[in-house]
């Protein structure tokens, strides 16, 4: 116990130097991650449409300017009919017997047709609203629907630093589990020269030599597979920064890492009031309750202004008598609807109710959430310091056994035993150590401590 006390003790003041270091290699992979990754980028894209949304609603409060033209011809169908010449003539004819003169002509009679004949309209109409109250609560809600994307980002990305880092954590795992494995297939191999030396002197039998051939092809098996889960891991890592499958990955962290930074790190199981997720239910709410104040709204008058500058006239002709400019407002007051209004307003105002519960919800999953995590961290830690025990009584355990074989005080069979239980005890201490660095991981990401460049 006391050996083992100074063994870590002395790990830990060695690796306090190399820590940033090992954690700076990771941190590069981090932010390649954070720059690479295409779910993030697909997020960042319903970021940018987000914003672009807030700035369509700012745009419907500025004036919109439009330029309109139509033109018309056509001719028959109804028509009047004006008696000019029939009311004119008479008196045009006494006019000109009084005078002596001509100069009041005679005026045929004129007959119109509803129809223009070649007419144009071409204006330029500008409008804008004056009194609209959806328009003011919709860019309130635009506004908050880009918060709640910004947030949608930063909880991919915690979640995503966390993936790579279990991923980084578990490819590590499986290299240095390849190599206990590969570690145990020398000492097989040295078990069977040795039992091929003591069958050469007539101090062990042919049946030892089988059996250790045996050993080495379970250990030949174990490698193989250790050799696919590392592959796999590597294959998700690199799936997670978006790099070819086959990039390498730098090892810089190793199993003393994990002790040393268990002993550094400060748990506590309260929920962090910064979490985004919890800022998120909040804006969802406050988005609601915005609804129902526009939903409540409904009888509140719209009015719009429009100004009309352009020209018109008849047989495609222009003089300055066809300019004219047409002013306007236009209301809008709601009258009667089917009492559809007031049931709009109740929905709302259940959306309100939902996600009041909703918030309350999401409190309590994250707070089982950071306490499960904080227990996950202390029984890891607490597995590996068992786990470093059980590694060293094994090894003395296996020296005493092998040494006793070569004098003949052991059997066979308690070497072959002490080695499988050196290899399990030493694979026990790997993984545990990089369950101790996952399990921070997630600790980590419920805390949401890591800080973002």
């Amino acid at each position: 116990m006391k050996t083992l006390f100074i063994k870590v003790s002395f790990l830990s003041l060695l690796l306090l130097p190399f820590g940033g270091k090992a954690q700076d290699s990771l941190d590069v992979y981090i932010q390649e991650g954070l720059t690479n990754n295409l779910v993030l980028q697909q997020k960042n894209i319903s970021l940018e449409k987000a914003l672009l949304s807030l700035k369509i609603a700012e745009g419907m409060f500025f004036p919109s300017v439009s330029l309109l033209g139509n033109y018309t011809d056509g001719d028959g169908g109804r028509n009047i009919s004006f008696p000019i010449g029939d009311l004119l003539n008479g008196v045009y004819s006494t006019l000109n017997n009084l005078t002596s003169t001509n100069n009041f002509p005679q005026v045929e009679n004129v007959n119109t047709n509803f129809f223009p004949q070649e007419f144009y309209d071409v204006r330029a109409r500008i409008s804008a609203p004056i009194v609209n109250t959806d328009l003011i609560y919709n860019r309130n809600i635009q506004r908050k629907q880009q918060t709640l994307q910004e947030f949608e980002v930063v909880i991919y990305k915690r979640e995503l630093v966390k993936n790579i880092k279990t991923a980084y954590y578990q490819y590590i795992s499986a290299n240095q589990a390849k190599k206990i494995y590969e570690s145990a297939l020398v000492r097989a191999q040295e078990g069977k020269r040795v039992n091929e030396s003591l069958l050469a002197n007539g101090k062990a039998v042919p049946a030892y030599l089988l059996r250790s051939q045996s050993e080495i092809e379970q250990t030949l098996a174990q490698i193989h597979a250790a050799a696919v889960q590392e592959n796999n891991a590597q294959l998700y890592f690199n799936f997670l920064l978006n790099r070819p499958a086959d990039s390498p990955i730098t090892i810089s962290i190793s199993k003393e890492d994990a002790l040393t930074q268990a002993n550094r790190l400060t748990l506590t199981e309260t929920l962090p009031s910064n979490r985004e997720e919890l800022q998120q239910v909040a804006i969802g709410l406050s988005i609601n309750q915005d609804i129902v104040k526009m939903k409540q709204s409904f009888w509140i008058p719209r009015l719009s202004g429009f100004a009309d500058f352009g020209a018109q006239a008849e047989n495609l002709r222009y003089s300055s008598q066809a300019n004219y400019y047409l002013l306007g407002l236009q209301l809008e007051m709601p009258i009667f609807a089917g009492f559809t209004n007031r049931y709009k307003i109740k929905q709302a105002k259940l959306d309100v109710t939902s996600s009041n519960h909703q918030q309350e919800l999401v409190r309590q999953q994250l707070n089982m959430a950071t306490k499960i995590a904080n227990n996950q961290v202390t029984v890891a830690t607490q597995n590996l310091k068992s786990a470093l025990k059980q590694e060293e009584a094994a090894l003395s355990y296996q020296r005493l056994i092998e040494k006793g074989y070569k004098e003949g005080v052991n059997t066979f069979i308690e070497t072959i035993d002490a080695r499988n239980q050196l290899t399990t005890a030493q694979l026990q201490v790997v993984i545990l150590s990089y369950q101790v660095l996952i399990a921070q991981a997630a600790y980590e990401r419920e805390v949401a401590s890591y800080q973002f460049k």
